[in-house]
């Protein structure tokens, strides 16, 4: 898949996965540039659960990251609403792990707002809590929320 059909593939994803109430979807052009940058990735997977294909459509969901010395983190990770519960977030996290690891990183971080329903699967996955961030987030009616910090030890 070219640069372009991957990007439409990731903007396809996040149209769909994030509500815009909470204000956490990046535009095209943010997913653009820190694309460019040579120390951020993407991962992307189809409905059926394949990280190579080719037809942005079929796209289900993704990870955006960004790769320092020792560590990887997290930026982004949707998983389109009616692909959600089937496995894919999971196959995600545990890819974007497997990769990072093999890409020399000793541990991953993420951040999320803090109540998002997702915190059951990064935990799940072997994510601790390390950190808070007050009034962090802003929905579109004003109402802050915290982020919150986790990180996980990647298996030596």
């Amino acid at each position: 898949m070219n640069a372009d059909a991957r990007l439409d593939a990731l903007m396809g994803v996040m149209e769909a996965a994030f509500d815009p109430y909470w204000r956490e979807a990046w535009t095209r052009a943010q997913v653009a540039s820190s694309l460019a940058l040579p120390h951020t990735r993407s991962i992307l997977v189809d409905v059926n659960g394949r990280f190579d294909f080719r037809t942005p459509s079929t796209a289900a969901g993704f990870i955006l990251a960004r790769r320092v010395p020792g560590e990887e983190e997290l930026l982004l990770i949707a998983v389109k609403p009616d692909c959600r519960k089937k496995g894919i977030g999971t196959l995600l996290l545990r890819e974007f792990a497997s990769s990072a690891k093999h890409l020399g990183a000793e541990q991953v971080f993420l951040e999320m707002r803090d109540g998002n329903p997702a915190e059951r699967l990064y935990r799940s996955e072997g994510f601790e809590p390390i950190g808070r961030r007050r009034d962090y987030y802003r929905t579109t009616d004003g109402t802050t929320l915290d982020a919150v910090t986790f990180a996980k030890t990647l298996p030596v």
